[in-house]
């Protein structure tokens, strides 16, 4: 039943690009500390968190590691940007098939109920970046009070390089899909000098409305992120670990595109 469990949060097609980004442990020089445990197991565990939304100290034993086992390498993992390096590696096999649509970009926000930590205001806000199809790309936490036009440029910024078909890695769009809220002066001409064709409704011109029919794809990627119910309410205390589990999510995301696509 663990082995089933196990193979069917993490399948062998998700392990092998997950396995090499994950320190491995290191036992303390005068002995003592916590036991080196199954990474596999552990971060099968986290993704079950992230899955089903239960605290850490309601993981169930039948992972074969504590709650407190999970917790402390998943921190560590936190700070090696483990989501990044697995995020990149799974949209490099994306984009090597030529899966990543680069004639625009599209990006939103939608608000969280959070509890605690830090990045947040009353609720905590996550940030979007997807390509043309809704395969996440980017992603951001802030607190809810902060305008989305001030995540616009770090999205595009977090933009990886993917390699394309062709062989050349790109990692930039030909147009950017956005709300009202990012329709600025400031930002368009920083669009301009990157060579980014801006495509936001005007304010007190078109209605927000008016780009739905491209802007169905991010709401439904936003969709599947909200599909994990880790990220529906926010417990993390800190704004990193929450990030990780977007990020976690995000991987998941592109890893169920190219696996719909292996079969």
């Amino acid at each position: 039943m663990i082995a089933d469990l196990s193979k069917r949060l993490i399948p062998d097609e998700l392990w092998e690009p997950a396995a090499p980004f994950l320190p491995s442990f290191a036992a303390r020089p005068q002995g003592g500390g916590t036991a080196p445990c199954d990474e596999r197991a552990v971060f099968t565990a986290v993704v079950y968190a992230l899955t089903s939304g239960c605290a850490w100290r309601h993981l169930p034993t039948t992972f074969g590691t504590s709650p407190a086992t999970a917790h402390r390498p998943f921190t560590v993992w936190t700070e090696a940007g483990l989501r990044r390096r697995l995020q990149r590696a799974v949209l490099d096999e994306l984009g090597a098939r030529g899966e990543v649509d680069w004639t625009s970009a599209i990006v939103d926000a939608a608000s969280v109920r959070a509890k605690r930590g830090s990045l947040t205001g009353p609720n905590s806000k996550l940030h979007v970046l997807s390509d043309a199809q809704g395969i996440p790309l980017a992603v951001a936490v802030s607190g809810a009070n902060m305008h989305d036009c001030l995540a616009l440029k770090p999205l595009i910024r977090g933009i990886p390089a993917v390699p394309s078909r062709r062989g050349p890695r790109r990692r930039r769009p030909v147009k950017l899909r956005a709300d009202k809220a990012c329709f600025s002066a400031e930002h368009l001409a920083w669009l301009r000098e990157r060579g980014l064709v801006a495509r936001n409704a005007r304010p007190g011109i078109e209605p927000g409305k008016r780009l739905g029919w491209h802007r169905w794809n991010i709401e439904r990627s936003i969709a599947w992120l909200f599909g994990y119910r880790r990220l529906t309410v926010r417990y993390e205390r800190k704004g990193s670990h929450f990030l990780a589990f977007l990020g976690l999510a995000a991987a998941l995301t592109c890893y169920k595109k190219l696996a719909k696509l292996a079969t």
